[in-house]
């Protein structure tokens, strides 16, 4: 499973479905029309992506708001590591995401260990400035996840966040799609020492973006405490010393029925959420999927206007991988189903039904 698989530059790029799409509109315009019997291609168009409809986001009270202060929920898909699963984020499968699935949202998930960031900072730094510039290309937000999981403290790995977050930030700050979650799964660790990094880690993201919105991870795999015997409370007794951000929380339907659901319901009440990762199935990423209790979750964030993002945009084996295996090495096909599992299927119907796209 371990497969680094770096990412050439390449000097040119294929057409993307949507530049595709406005050069046949171009010829019709002048007259020339599109080649006969030619299937229309679908368009995102700058006016009509999410970015440029809602603009820079922000924290309105506990709500994800626009930059009109509208609250607003962003629905979309996570990519696997980059170590591992690069070659599934293409040209073709990255407009599938935007057009087909009608995706808000991108998480750049980059692993800091496992064979992740830090055999290689500069290599997986640029491989993030690429994948931010794709998703900008498209409309999409982006999410930059740091993903520390193994060691669960994240302050191991403080000094490489903060080298990171500093040229992200200034590389990128013009751009109003950006969010940094900081901390993706702390775990083993108490409260007050996330926190602590996250006290460090912001204001090196202000410094270069001060408007940036940053997503905390929290106790417990971003359980809100939960499966560490904890709750949200511990964050509303201690929060984080910053404005304009959000609190993340992770759940796997099988898996985080009972005390996680009804913590995680009270905490919609009391503070800013983002659910960053889920899936239906265990917290594995495996095993059978649980739908009735992932649309339990789904129903409550469409209810809270949570925003959410699935795990993962992959051809994983694992059943939280929404593409069959093999379909990243053959190309796709990444629209339509032929080529999802039960999980991609089901997740793709929900996307293309929610938030800002929908």
């Amino acid at each position: 499973m371990a497969r680094h698989r770096p990412t050439p530059r390449h000097p040119y790029r294929t057409l993307s479905l949507s530049v595709l799409g406005a050069l046949l509109l171009g010829a019709a315009l002048l007259g020339n029309g599109a080649p006969e019997g030619a299937e229309p291609v679908a368009s995102t168009t700058p006016e009509t992506t999410a970015v440029a409809e809602h603009g820079q986001l922000q924290v309105c009270g506990i709500k994800l708001c626009d930059e009109n202060g509208e609250t607003v929920q962003l629905t979309g898909m996570s990519s696997h590591g980059l170590q591992w699963f690069d070659h599934c984020l293409t040209d073709a499968s990255l407009d599938a995401l935007s057009e087909d699935w009608n995706a808000d949202v991108l998480r750049v998930s980059m692993y800091i260990q496992e064979d992740g960031y830090e055999t290689d900072p500069r290599g997986f730094t640029d491989r993030v400035h690429e994948l931010i510039e794709e998703g900008t290309e498209r409309g999409l937000y982006v999410i930059v996840d740091w993903h520390m999981l193994t060691p669960g403290d994240p302050n191991a790995n403080t000094d490489l966040a903060l080298d990171f977050f500093a040229e992200i930030a200034s590389t990128h700050a013009d751009k109003d799609n950006l969010l940094y979650e900081i901390a993706n799964e702390p775990n083993g660790v108490s409260w007050d020492a996330i926190k602590g990094y996250s006290e460090q880690v912001i204001p090196v993201i202000r410094d270069a973006d001060p408007e940036a919105l940053v997503l905390v991870g929290t106790r417990a795999w971003s359980s809100l405490g939960v499966s560490e015997g904890s709750d949200h409370t511990e964050i509303l007794a201690d929060p984080v010393e910053a404005d304009n951000i959000m609190y993340v929380y992770h759940f796997y339907a099988a898996s985080h029925g009972g005390g996680h659901y009804d913590t995680f319901e009270q905490a919609t009440q009391e503070l800013p959420l983002f659910v960053t990762e889920f899936g239906t199935q265990e917290h594995t990423g495996d095993g059978a999927d649980d739908f009735d209790s992932a649309q339990r979750y789904l129903d409550l964030m469409d209810r809270e206007q949570i925003s959410w993002v699935n795990w993962n945009y992959s051809d994983d084996a694992r059943s939280g991988a929404v593409f069959e295996p093999g379909t990243c090495d053959a190309g796709g096909p990444f629209t339509g189903t032929d080529a999802l599992k039960p999980a991609g299927e089901w997740i793709r119907d929900q996307i293309r039904t929610s938030g800002l796209s929908a």
